[in-house]
């Protein structure tokens, strides 16, 4: 099995060649076996790139632009699919290839296959290490609350105490004062005896005095 890539070396087009050098860029940089298929300059290879792309997979004009990718006669795609592919991480499928042992194509076919995710130490540790430090961000969080929580508390119990008390030292400071300015007889009030001797009494010095 070989995969072909269409191009086009001699295309006017700024935007078709930047799409041919990512594609070959990317095969030549993981070390995937092609082949260029030189439309252009081979009439052959531009008549059978045509014949070969599926109707469903060609643009409104019928001619399908470079570059197309095939694994011998198997279509994969054009450029659109295959930027897909590489950026979920599938460009080996999108190619009909197997891909390399290690790699994260091979990791997510794994878990695809048998419904399981293979043991990986470095993976399992970070994954308990984030879940460590999430428990310990949780529980800083949770001491925070608690604390701003008793400190909200204790300024609404004393504002509350210093509300409800009684103002009993004010009515003792203003009962104080108007004891102080009732007069002496109101605390030692004259009796009637004592009102007739004193009449007596200005009797005899006018009667002294005449």
């Amino acid at each position: 099995m070989v995969v072909k890539v269409f191009i086009a070396n001699q295309s006017g087009s700024t935007a078709i060649k930047k799409k041919q050098q990512d594609v070959l860029g990317f095969l030549e940089a993981n070390k995937i076996d092609f082949k260029e298929m030189d439309i252009a300059a081979h009439e052959e290879n531009r008549k059978w790139m045509r014949e070969n792309v599926p109707g469903e997979k060609r643009p409104q004009n019928g001619i399908p632009l470079p570059p197309q990718i095939f694994n011998d006669e198997q279509y994969c795609g054009d450029f659109e699919s295959f930027f897909n592919a590489k950026e979920d991480n599938g460009v080996y499928a999108f190619l009909g290839l197997t891909p390399p042992p290690g790699s994260k194509e091979a990791h997510q076919a794994a878990i695809i296959q048998n419904g399981e995710i293979p043991e990986n130490k470095e993976i399992l540790h970070l994954h308990r290490a984030s879940d460590d430090q999430l428990g310990e961000n949780n529980e800083m969080l949770h001491n925070h609350y608690e604390r701003s929580t008793d400190i909200n508390e204790n300024i609404g119990e004393n504002k509350t105490a210093k509300d409800e008390e009684p103002p009993h030292q004010m009515v003792d400071l203003e009962d104080a004062e108007e004891e102080s300015r009732k007069p002496d007889e109101e605390e030692h009030p004259v009796t009637e005896d004592e009102e007739d001797e004193e009449a007596v009494t200005e009797d005899e010095e006018e009667v002294d005095e005449s």
